[in-house]
């Protein structure tokens, strides 16, 4: 949740022209993905509830990184404004990448039983 959070205070300081609006709304729409989506998999019933819900979670940190980077690159944000967002987003998607590889490796496992 505190991704999600930041983004908006980041983006609540931000001067937001009409042409990149739609581009800010797709960084709002995944990084409260992120936090959406990993509170459904903590209450998950099954390991394969959890690991479905996990993918979910590091494709969404993922494309927030992404949305961050594009807004970055096409100068909307800057990097002195987003290098603390930026860091929190890349280890959000580390953190979920080696769960779900975690998870997928549990479950490989539990079917060869």
């Amino acid at each position: 949740m505190d991704l999600a959070a930041n983004v908006r205070d980041l983006l609540l300081s931000s001067e937001i022209k009409f042409i990149d609006k739609p581009i800010v709304h797709q960084l709002i729409r995944s990084s409260s993905s992120v936090a959406a989506n990993y509170r459904s998999a903590t209450r998950g019933r099954s390991d394969a509830e959890f690991y479905s819900k996990i993918c979910i979670v590091a494709e969404e940190s993922d494309e927030t990184l992404f949305w961050i980077d594009y807004l970055l690159k096409i100068k909307v944000l800057n990097n002195n404004d987003t290098k603390r967002l930026r860091d929190e987003a890349e280890q959000l998607v580390k953190l979920f990448s080696s769960i779900k590889r975690t998870m997928k490796e549990k479950l490989n496992k539990n079917r060869k039983v």
